[in-house]
């Protein structure tokens, strides 16, 4: 893996996208308890969909129109629904002290999340092949290995934010005001990743 590639897969991990979201309500809701299972739910999506673009599904996606739609408008239809349960203060993404997540729950909601998005596996097809020498005589092995660690820049990045999103946890929770707007960050920022999901293209 080359420094051009690990700098590329940082700055794309670090980007605020649904898993980022998803990690930093979870963990400001539950603090680290509840954060680390919700970087692992994250970083499990990313491995199935790396399976998903090694096995081709990442190109069936692209020709099929009818099976990007119906994957694509159920992940809008959860991102809007997880962005009413913030609102409501509800279930694992409830910001309160002394509420205990159900981590199971976290980490396959943080799968869903992200296998709901279609776009994933076709970005795998498209930005692991950049990084593939010209003369590599058999490409499959080095995909593997540069997806491997991509992965592996998930969960590191992921970590991180929960790492943060925990040492605020304590200041956040001591201000009723900080907690109401957090509420309505978190469910504006679903929302409109449910939007833009929405927007999304095969």
């Amino acid at each position: 893996m080359t420094p051009e590639f690990l700098l590329t897969s940082f700055i794309v991990c670090l980007a605020p996208g649904i898993g980022v979201i998803y990690t930093l309500s979870v963990t400001l809701g539950g603090g680290l308890r509840a954060g680390l299972p919700a970087v692992l739910g994250c970083t499990i999506a990313t491995m199935l969909h790396l399976a998903a673009a090694m096995a081709g599904l990442a190109a069936l996606l692209h020709v099929s129109a009818v099976l990007f739609q119906a994957v694509k408008w159920a992940g809008v239809a959860y991102l809007l629904w997880m962005a009413w349960g913030v609102l409501q203060s509800r279930g694992e993404l409830s910001v309160e002290p002394a509420r205990q997540p159900r981590l199971g729950r976290v980490i396959w909601r943080g799968i869903l999340l992200n296998i709901l998005n279609p776009k994933l596996p076709i970005f795998f097809l498209a930005f692991l092949p950049q990084f593939i020498p010209a003369d590599a005589g058999n490409p499959q092995p080095l995909l593997f290995q540069l997806g491997l660690g991509f992965v592996a820049m998930t969960f590191a990045v992921f970590l991180l934010y929960a790492l943060l999103a925990g040492t605020m946890r304590a200041r956040v929770l001591s201000s009723a005001r900080a907690m109401t707007w957090l509420r309505r960050a978190f469910a504006a920022s679903f929302a409109a990743l449910g939007l833009r999901l929405a927007l999304e293209r095969a």
